[in-house]
C-alpha cells in the first residue's frame, strides 16, 4: 500500500507541476557568457557588463564573466577548448584561428575598437627621449617590445619596420611584456621601441621620458583592430539570451559614449581597470582615443585590408574573404531593439 501511495503521490506531483503556469515554474538559470579581454578599457565589451545598473537584461537572461588574457592570440585556446564563449581578437589572431587552429566556425559578431579611424588616435610606438633614435632606420640592431608575439601590435610594428627595409629577425629582435609594465621596460633600457596603448602611454613617467616614433596607422592604415567573436554553434543554441546580451551591449556603448556621462564613465572605467582616473582624463572617450562604433558594428572592409596587408608583408601565407566569417545579425538586431526601446 505504501508503494502504491508513493507512486500515486509522485504521479500527482508530476501532473500538478505540468499544469502550473509558466510564472510558477522555476525559471531557467541565466546564460553564463565567459568573455575574454586584454585591455579592459580598450573595448566596450566586456567593460559595460561590469556596470549592470545601466543594463536592462543582465542577471535575468544572461550574466558575463570577464576573463583576462595577456594577448588576443591566447584567447584562441579558450575558444577551442570551450572555456570561452566570446573572445576579443585582433586582426592577426583572428586569421590564425581560422587557418591554423581550424576554428572555421568562428564568427565575427561585433566591433571591439578601430585603430587609426579618421579623426581618432592610433596606437603609438615610443622610444626614450635620450635614445638617440630619430628615424625608423635607427632601429637596426635594436629591440622591439610588444605584449605577445603574433598580436596586432606586433604585426603593426613589423609592418612599419618592413616599409623601412628592416626585417625580423635579421635586423632587430623582439621581446614580450605585459602592457602595464612595457613602459617601464622601455625607460629601463630593456627595449628600444615599444608598443604603447591607452591608458599606459599616459603614465606621467612615460610622458616625461619617451615620445612617439611612429604609429600603427603608418604600417596598417585604418585597422579594425579588435573584433568580438563566438563560435557558430553557441550563437545558434542561445539566440534569445544573446539577443538580450547584444541589446545591453549597444545600450552600454551608447551610455559610455554619451558626452554627458563622460565623468561618470571615467570613474567607472578607472575603478573597473584599477587604474587612476587621471590616466583616463586626457583622452578617454574623446577623439584622442580609439574609435568604437556606437552600435557595435565592425568595419569589415578595413579588416579585409588588414588581412591583405599581412599577406603582402609575408605574415600570412594566404588571405581569406573575411565576410564569410561574419554574423552581424545579432548586433544589427540589437541596434534596432535599442533604438525602439529608447523612443
Amino acid at each position: 500500500m505504501r508503494v502504491k501511495l508513493s507512486a500515486f503521490a509522485f504521479a500527482a506531483a508530476f501532473v500538478c507541476a505540468a499544469l502550473l503556469p509558466a510564472g510558477g515554474a522555476r525559471s531557467a538559470e541565466p546564460l553564463l557568457i565567459r568573455h575574454g579581454w586584454v585591455v579592459l578599457t580598450g573595448t566596450m565589451s566586456p567593460l559595460v557588463f561590469m556596470k549592470p545598473d545601466i543594463l536592462k537584461h543582465y542577471g535575468k537572461s544572461y550574466t558575463v564573466d570577464p576573463i583576462r588574457f595577456k594577448g588576443t592570440s591566447p584567447e584562441l585556446l579558450g575558444l577551442a577548448s570551450d572555456q570561452l564563449e566570446v573572445a576579443s581578437l585582433a586582426y592577426s589572431s583572428l586569421v590564425l584561428g581560422i587557418q591554423n587552429a581550424h576554428l572555421d566556425d568562428m564568427r565575427i559578431i561585433a566591433d571591439g575598437f578601430q585603430d587609426g579611424h579618421p579623426g581618432y588616435n592610433s596606437i603609438e610606438y615610443m622610444v626614450r627621449n635620450d635614445s638617440g633614435i630619430k628615424r625608423v632606420e635607427d632601429l637596426k640592431g635594436k629591440i622591439l617590445g610588444i605584449n605577445v608575439i603574433g598580436a596586432a601590435v606586433d604585426i603593426g610594428g613589423r609592418a612599419v619596420l618592413a616599409k623601412h627595409g628592416l626585417e625580423y629577425p635579421r635586423d632587430y629582435s623582439i621581446i614580450e611584456a605585459n602592457f602595464p609594465t612595457i613602459g617601464a621596460m622601455l625607460l629601463q633600457g630593456k627595449a628600444d621601441v615599444v608598443s604603447m596603448v591607452e591608458p599606459f602611454n599616459y603614465a606621467p613617467e612615460v610622458q616625461k621620458g619617451a615620445h612617439t616614433l611612429f604609429t600603427m596607422r603608418d604600417g596598417m592604415g585604418t585597422s579594425q583592430m579588435i573584433v568580438l567573436v563566438a563560435r557558430e554553434g553557441f550563437l545558434k543554441k542561445h539566440k534569445a539570451a544573446l539577443d538580450d546580451f547584444f541589446e545591453d551591449m549597444v545600450r552600454g556603448i551608447h551610455w559610455m559614449l554619451n558626452p554627458t556621462n563622460r565623468d561618470a564613465a571615467i570613474t567607472f572605467a578607472s575603478d573597473a581597470a584599477k587604474q587612476p582616473a587621471s590616466l583616463f582624463t586626457p583622452y578617454y572617450l574623446t577623439k584622442k582615443d580609439q574609435y568604437r562604433d556606437p552600435d557595435g558594428i565592425p568595419d569589415l572592409d578595413a579588416l579585409q585590408r588588414n588581412i591583405d596587408t599581412q599577406v603582402k608583408f609575408g605574415f600570412l601565407k594566404q588571405g581569406i574573404d573575411i565576410k564569410k566569417y561574419a554574423d552581424l545579425s545579432f548586433i544589427e538586431r540589437a541596434a534596432k531593439r535599442y533604438k525602439t526601446a529608447s523612443r
